[in-house]
């Protein structure tokens, strides 16, 4: 399972053999129940996550009980809540097994470590956080000006190995709309 972490890196700088063993020693490996949190509301996010197996949600759940899905992640992802992992502040999400998973995770303590001790690690930590913001960016862009259609079609693209594996509820919830919507906005797509 190590190798699917040092394959991600291999996408970015590849790591030497010191310094995979460097990571591989720093590094939890943790399998995950279906329906297991990581991360819950008001806990602080004391690791960074990689998933090598599984699938993810990442969501908040506003007054009146609704959950709105901020992020799904899938094998080679990422995945933390940057503000509480950073400023150990509580968190305002919770991350959530939504089928089996295997992950590795690594203390803020140890990312430092790497950080300090061989700048690859910084450099490929960077490029990852900064491929998150953009995604982040972009969605942000989608919800204040794209249609459902155009969100609906915009997660099909980022997501495509997702859409068999999530139910209609958790892409509709990802989209801002209700399920019955997205049934809507499906069936509107295969007539055009």
């Amino acid at each position: 399972m190590i190798d699917k972490l040092f394959s991600n890196f291999d996408n970015y700088l590849p790591l030497d053999a010191a310094e995979r063993e460097d990571l591989a020693g720093r590094v939890i490996e943790r399998k995950i129940k279906r329906r297991q949190f990581i991360l819950q509301e008001n806990d602080v996010c004391r690791h960074y996550t990689f998933v090598a197996e599984g699938c993810f949600k990442k969501f908040q759940v506003d007054d009146k009980g609704t959950e709105h899905n901020l992020q799904f992640a899938a094998e080679g992802d990422w995945l933390m809540e940057i503000g509480s992992f950073y400023f150990e502040k509580p968190s305002r999400v919770y991350i959530e097994a939504i089928e089996p998973a295997v992950i590795f995770q690594i203390s803020r303590q140890n990312l430092y470590h790497l950080y300090d001790n061989n700048p690859k690690f910084d450099r490929n930590f960077r490029v990852i956080v900064e491929n998150r913001l953009v995604e982040t960016e972009n969605r942000v862009l989608q919800a204040i000006s794209s249609t459902a259609e155009e969100r609906y079609l915009a997660f099909i693209k980022q997501y495509p190995h997702l859409l068999s594996r999530l139910p209609n509820t958790q892409i509709a919830s990802y989209l801002g709309i209700t399920p019955e919507f997205l049934s809507k906005v499906r069936k509107d797509l295969l007539k055009k």
